[in-house]
């Protein structure tokens, strides 16, 4: 099966991109001529589905307002064997996607990131800049290394990744919860320097660097909860195990010099930070059995998709 045989689908999300999407379309039509573009509109309140269909894209639409929502839908409506996500604000370098999809099909892989390459200076905004390194920082800390950004909006996707994601995230934290499940099950993965470019006049990014970047960390410390419970809940456990020793030190002291026990209320409240911290560490055992179990289940889910590959002939 060559690279014209395989079915490929490109998936544009987008909200209010009247001004963006007509040129993605148009870019990727070019870049990819046998690939189906599919853009879901998300409550737009401008033009942007009239556009996209105006310029040759198949529109739906998801009503739940969220990226992630629309992920989910597409990711489970879309039949194809490589799957190319963009965002629908001209940003991002077609030409790029070719290149992306041989090095997926090549190397066997189920993920390829468009690692982002400024072009202008107004491309990346130093929040925003600065917000990825410090959350693709915690990301490698907390998970292991394997992406240098881990936000970007370009992926390439294998079908069996795709078919077997579950998809939990609403919004903008859906690009760390990709990474996590690469990560988790140690999929192979990679990633492609590809130009970035400011928005076209008109376009206007939806992400409040604070605001979207304190969701993406909670969702980092969720999906930490979830995937390392043990080492989570034994720091918790730690902790107030230290916390219950510092307000015992004293009262142990009066008691070794006095035989007397004075301070009931600290006794009782050391003893009980000293059973929540046993508590906290036997939580964590127990979800760390459930979450191997789990674990277990995605890898089964993921196998049984079948890969793409592209044969010789």
């Amino acid at each position: 099966m060559t690279t014209t045989q395989l079915r490929i689908a490109v998936l544009v999300p987008c909200y209010n991109e009247e001004a963006a999407v007509a040129t993605v379309v148009a870019d990727f039509r070019k870049a990819l001529p046998a690939a189906e573009i599919y853009v879901y509109d998300n409550n737009s309140r401008d033009r942007t589905a009239a556009v996209a269909r105006e310029a040759g894209a198949i529109v739906r639409s998801e009503r739940r307002q969220g990226k992630g929502h629309v992920v989910r839908r597409m990711f489970a409506d879309v039949e194809a064997d490589v799957y190319v996500l963009v965002d629908g604000d001209a940003t991002y370098d077609a030409p790029s996607a070719p290149r992306m999809i041989d090095k997926l099909l090549d190397e066997h892989l189920d993920m390829v990131v468009g690692l982002r390459v400024d072009q202008v200076q107004a491309a990346y905004r130093l929040g925003h800049r600065t917000g990825n390194r410090m959350l693709t920082g915690f990301l490698s800390d907390t998970f292991g290394h394997a992406f240098k950004d881990i936000l970007s909006g370009y992926r390439v996707f294998s079908r069996r990744f795709v078919k077997s994601f579950p998809v939990l995230s609403d919004g903008f934290e859906i690009e760390t919860e990709l990474a996590v499940y690469a990560l988790e099950l140690s999929l192979p993965v990679a990633e492609v320097e590809t130009p970035y470019y400011a928005r076209p006049e008109g376009s206007f990014s939806k992400l409040n660097t604070w605001r979207d970047g304190f969701r993406i960390l909670g969702t980092m410390l969720k999906l930490y909860r979830a995937e390392r419970p043990l080492r989570f809940f034994t720091v918790i456990g730690i902790l107030l195990a230290l916390a219950s020793i510092i307000f015992a030190i004293p009262i142990v002291i009066t008691f070794i010099e006095t035989g007397l026990v004075p301070r009931l209320p600290t006794a009782v409240l050391s003893m009980g930070l000293m059973i929540m911290a046993l508590l906290s560490v036997s939580s964590g055992l127990v979800l760390d059995t459930v979450t191997r179990g789990r674990r277990e289940m995605k890898m089964l889910a993921y196998l049984s998709q079948p890969a793409s590959k592209r044969d010789a002939g």
